[in-house]
């Protein structure tokens, strides 16, 4: 165990030499600064000290990072007082369901990586939403065969799915708790009484989501009170929240599945105006989190494992990485032209194999195993030996057990989500990302005073492409392919990295890349968090704007490829494990490191 000691510990000197980044500006992101916390404990103010000034923190007995100060200052509360990392998880996800709740909430899912300190194993528990019993695979379809507008999908009930967090979460207090279920809860429901403050980041998201925000007159009135939205600095309250949360303090997750508080979540979906959906009691009440093995990938000695089917994240990172291993990016740098073209092409062809081969392998059989094999990666390695983007990519053949004739995914993707990693003071790890999808979700808010999900928008919305099925295709009860990629990084037999981030199917370029900046390029956590983005999945570059990695364009096309300057707001949070703990937080959203 960890030597316990009473304060923040400052950072002296990261653990790897220095790197000029060109990293994002924390003032100028969206997350604000160190100003709009105010009122917090000294120790917070310091960690977005740190993070403005781009360095990690540091501590040796625990550690949290995730997207919001107030999220991770109740997480810090429950590690003090001997908490587990699962134990702190649910304090700081039930806090950012109510200071964030654009991002994730007990109406969402979760994907959850745990390493155990007592039996050094890894294993990952599935909390994703699955799809009604009564959905068809016609569901994102008009009457005509035709897929829908991506909005008119999302918002409403029909892309509600059985909600899993608090069904995740009740799991993992029962595998890894230490302390009582009902005491973990405090913190959120004292601030759902009590007021918080409305965040820069919340403030801005609201007014920029008006039009469908105010469709719904119960979230219209949570966040436009008197027609007015609510504005950066107000305090906001949330009595239902509370309430729903001091139901499952007391009565289990068996609280939010059945009785009143599933009542309420039916009814809003089948009885929303315009877009009903299907959800119903049965869909609730027989919901179930499950336990899977880590999926792994080998690179420069280390094991990069994390989520597999339904997610495509631990796969598709994992491929990203092994096709680089046989390269020597240290030489290059982390924005030279051969580097991005290397680490473009890599994604590329992960992405031809993820929308081909991946999807819930309890519904569709995959070569998951195949995706991630030594020999299937070099081999996909030798089609990055020219010199210039690859001009096509397509999905490879790697070794499975099945013949199957798939046809390419059509699901669409967009980016909110949010990411929590833990380290505790015995040692065990937690990495896990948390979602309700798009920004807001469906937009419809529950009586429980939390909004739900539209995870369902993450199924192909087409079934068929020229009479091959889909892979990601709505059925009964399937969970829909997610890219979230919640991630521990182990080095003989140690966990070195936890990490992850939301940004819908970005997410895997931002934590591929992440790794790379970190193993590759000698960043310290922070920097590698904070330095320029650079994603390609489908063939445009994605370079982040206002950055140095904007000014790449050119060298990139002349390369071949076609490029788009845009934000690129990922939200990674990361901790560093060795000796000591090193914390990051991504300065493009509000988060925080911290530690004891």
């Amino acid at each position: 165990m960890r030597r316990l000691l009473p304060f923040l510990i400052l950072a002296a000197q990261p653990l790897h030499a220095q790197q000029t980044t060109d990293a994002v500006d924390p003032e100028a992101a969206a997350g604000g600064g160190v100003e709009a916390f105010a009122g917090l404990p000294d120790r917070v103010r310091a960690a977005l000290e740190r993070k403005t000034a781009g360095e990690p923190v540091e501590a040796e007995e625990w550690m949290v990072a995730a997207a919001n100060p107030l999220a991770v200052e109740a997480g810090a509360k429950v590690l003090e007082a001997g908490g587990s990392a699962a134990d702190a998880m649910i304090a700081v996800q039930t806090v950012l369901g109510l200071v964030e709740p654009q991002s994730s909430g007990l109406g969402g899912g979760a994907f959850l990586v745990w390493y155990d300190a007592g039996d050094g194993e890894l294993t990952t528990l599935d909390g994703r939403e699955t799809a009604p019993l009564s959905a068809t695979p016609q569901l994102f379809q008009t009457e005509a065969g035709e897929p829908l507008e991506f909005y008119d999908a999302v918002v409403g009930g029909r892309s509600v799915g059985t909600p899993g967090t608090p069904a995740l979460m009740e799991m993992a207090h029962e595998k890894w708790g230490n302390l009582e279920w009902q005491g973990l809860f405090d913190e959120a429901t004292r601030l759902a009484r009590e007021g918080f403050t409305v965040s820069p980041r919340l403030a801005a998201l609201v007014a920029e989501d008006e039009a469908r925000l105010t469709r719904f007159a119960a979230t219209a009135d949570y966040f436009f009170p008197g027609g007015e939205a609510v504005a950066e600095g107000d305090t906001l309250t949330n009595a239902a929240y509370a309430d729903t949360l001091e139901a499952i303090a007391t009565e289990g997750a068996r609280a939010f599945y059945t009785g009143e508080i599933a009542q309420g979540i039916v009814e809003t979906v089948r009885n929303a105006e315009g877009n009903p959906g299907v959800l119903s009691l049965t869909d609730l009440a027989i919901y179930q989190p499950k336990e899977r093995p880590a999926i792994c990938a080998a690179y420069r000695g280390r094991d990069v494992c994390g989520m597999g089917p339904p997610s495509s994240g631990a796969l598709t990172v994992g491929q990203i990485l092994g096709m680089l291993d046989s390269h020597d990016l240290a030489a290059l740098g982390p924005q030279d032209p051969e580097a991005l073209r290397l680490l473009g092409d890599a994604s590329r062809l992960a992405f031809a194999d993820r929308g081909l081969y991946m999807a819930d392998s309890d519904y569709v059989p995959m070569p998951t195993e195949g995706l991630v094999d030594a020999d299937y990666l070099a081999s996909r390695a030798e089609l990055l030996a020219g010199d210039d983007a690859l001009p096509e990519v397509s999905a490879g053949d790697p070794e499975w057990s099945h013949a199957m004739d798939w046809a390419a995914d059509r699901s669409i993707e967009f980016p909110s989500t949010s990411h929590i990693s833990i380290v505790d003071g015995e040692g065990n790890v937690l990495s896990m990302t948390t979602t309700i999808e798009n920004g807001f979700g469906s937009r419809l808010m529950a009586p429980g005073g939390f909004l739900l999900n539209n995870e369902l928008t993450d199924f192909s919305f087409e079934t068929h492409e020229d009479g091959r099925p889909i892979a990601n295709r709505v059925e009964p009860g399937k969970r829909p392919r997610s890219s979230m990629a919640p991630t521990i990084v182990m080095q003989d037999g140690a966990p070195v990295l936890a990490i992850g981030s939301p940004g819908g199917s970005r997410i895997i370029g931002y934590v591929a890349q992440a790794i790379v900046n970190h193993v590759d390029f000698g960043m310290n956590v922070q920097q590698a968090l904070a330095a320029p983005h650079a994603v390609n999945r489908f063939g445009t570059y994605d370079l982040e704007d206002g950055t140095a990695m904007a000014d790449q364009a050119g060298a990139l096309q002349e390369l071949g490829y076609e490029t788009e300057v845009r934000e690129l707001t990922s939200g990674l949070h990361a901790i560093e494990i060795g000796e000591t703990l090193r914390g990051g937080a991504d300065p493009r959203r509000e988060g925080i490191a911290l530690g004891q």
